[in-house]
C-alpha cells in the first residue's frame, strides 16, 4: 500500500435516484431513472469485500438519496460487519423512528443532512422542493431524539451566501456535531449554474471569516469543504498574529494537511462502478467492476497525477502554498478543462511569482 495516499474517505453512489432536484446536484439525479437501474446488492457485497481487505477508511452510502434503497441498511451492517466506518448522507425527508433504529442496528456512525437556508424559502429555493426544510428540522429532531450523531453539510452560491452566519448558528442550535461549508464545484446540475458562482474575492472573505468563527467555536467541528485555500490562509493568519503553527485546523481535513484531497486521501464511486477523485471531479480512474480498488487506487495515471504537486500549472504550481493547499482539482478541470491548471477561484499571487514581477 502506499502510505502516503492511503484512502481514508470514501463515499458511494449507492443509487441514482431521488425525491429531490436540487440546483447544483452533482450527479443530476431524478426520482425515477430507467436507464441506469440500482446495482444489486450482491455487487455492494463484492464492493466491500474488495475494499475492506485493502483499507479500512470511511465509507459514506450517498446518492442521489440512499434511502431510496430498500437494502441499504443490509448494505450498512455488511460494511460495519467488515469493520468499515459505515455513514449515511441523506436529505432528511425520509426519517423516521423507524429508519432511526435501522440506522443504530446496521452501525451506522454518523449522518450528514444538507441545510442550505436558515428558513423553508431559502433552502427549499435551492432544494427544487417545497418541504425539504422541514424535513431536514425534523430529521435532525428525531436523530437527537434518537441518540444518533449528525453533522451539516451547507452548498454556496450567491443566491445563498448571505445565510451563512445564519445557517452556521441554525446547525449549532439543531445539536449537530460538525457544520461544512461547501463552496460549490459546477458539476453535474451544478453546471448550470457557472453565473451563480460566488465570486473569487467574496471567496476570500468568507473564508477570513470561517477562520474568525473557528478560532471561538468550541462546541461543534466547523471546516470549509471545496475550499483548499482556506489553509493558505490559515497560515497567513497565524502569521499574521504571530500565533505558533499549531497546525491545529489543519487536523480537520479527513486525516490529512492539505485542502484539497480528492484522489489523494478521498474519492468517490459511482453507481455506475467509476471510481472518481471527490464528488465534484467528473472524470474516472477506473472502473471497479473491471479493477480491484487496490490496482486503481495505486496505479491509476489520474491519481498520480493530482498528486504529483510539483506538476500543477499556473499559480499553483509556483505557490509556497501548494502542499497545503493545491487548489481544488475539480473546479480547474470544470472551468480549464485541465485538472493540472490552477485553481481559478483562488486570486492569491505567490511570492516566486511576485518577486519575478518586482525584479
Amino acid at each position: 500500500m502506499i502510505d502516503k495516499f492511503e484512502p481514508k474517505w470514501i463515499a458511494w453512489e449507492i443509487t441514482r435516484r431521488c425525491n429531490l432536484k436540487c440546483v447544483h446536484c452533482r450527479s443530476s439525479s431524478e426520482m425515477v431513472v430507467s436507464q441506469h437501474p440500482d446495482f444489486p446488492i450482491e455487487e455492494a457485497y463484492r464492493i466491500i469485500d474488495d475494499i475492506s481487505g485493502y483499507a479500512k477508511p470511511v465509507m459514506v452510502l450517498s446518492g442521489g438519496e440512499p434511502l431510496l434503497r430498500k437494502d441499504v441498511f443490509e448494505i450498512a451492517r455488511y460494511g460495519t460487519d467488515k469493520c468499515l466506518r459505515m455513514c449515511l448522507a441523506t436529505n432528511g425527508m425520509l426519517v423516521t423512528d423507524e429508519i432511526c433504529e435501522k440506522i443504530k442496528t446496521a452501525g451506522i456512525r454518523m449522518v450528514s443532512l444538507s441545510l442550505d437556508g436558515s428558513t423553508a424559502e431559502v433552502h427549499d429555493d435551492f432544494r427544487s422542493q417545497k418541504g425539504a426544510f422541514d424535513g431536514v428540522i425534523n430529521a435532525a429532531k428525531l436523530f437527537r431524539k434518537h441518540d444518533i450523531q449528525f453533522l451539516i453539510n451547507s452548498s454556496f452560491t450567491k443566491r445563498n451566501q448571505k445565510e451563512i452566519p445564519k445557517i452556521y448558528k441554525l446547525a449549532k442550535e439543531l445539536g449537530a456535531t460538525a457544520w461544512y461549508m461547501f463552496m460549490i464545484v459546477p458539476t453535474g446540475r451544478g453546471e448550470d449554474i457557472m453565473n451563480e458562482l460566488i465570486s473569487k474575492e467574496d471567496y476570500e472573505e468568507l473564508l477570513k471569516w470561517h477562520y474568525e468563527m473557528e478560532k471561538n467555536e468550541k462546541d461543534m467541528l466547523v471546516r470549509p469543504t471545496c475550499a483548499p485555500h482556506y489553509y493558505r490562509i490559515v497560515l497567513q493568519k497565524q502569521k499574521e498574529e504571530g500565533e505558533k503553527m499549531e497546525r491545529r485546523t489543519l487536523k480537520f481535513s479527513t486525516g490529512g494537511s492539505k485542502g484539497c484531497l480528492a484522489g489523494q486521501l478521498i474519492c468517490l464511486i459511482d453507481v455506475d462502478g467509476n471510481v472518481l477523485p471527490c464528488s465534484y471531479f467528473p472524470k474516472s480512474a477506473g472502473n471497479i467492476r473491471e479493477k480491484s480498488f487496490k490496482e486503481i487506487w495505486e496505479n491509476s495515471e489520474l491519481f498520480r497525477d493530482m498528486r504529483s504537486f510539483r506538476d500543477y500549472k499556473g499559480r499553483c504550481g509556483s505557490c509556497e502554498y501548494v502542499n497545503v493547499c493545491g487548489g481544488c482539482r475539480a473546479r480547474a478541470y470544470a472551468v480549464t478543462g485541465d485538472y493540472m491548471d490552477e485553481e481559478p477561484f483562488c486570486g492569491y499571487i505567490p511570492y516566486r511569482i511576485r518577486k519575478k514581477t518586482s525584479s
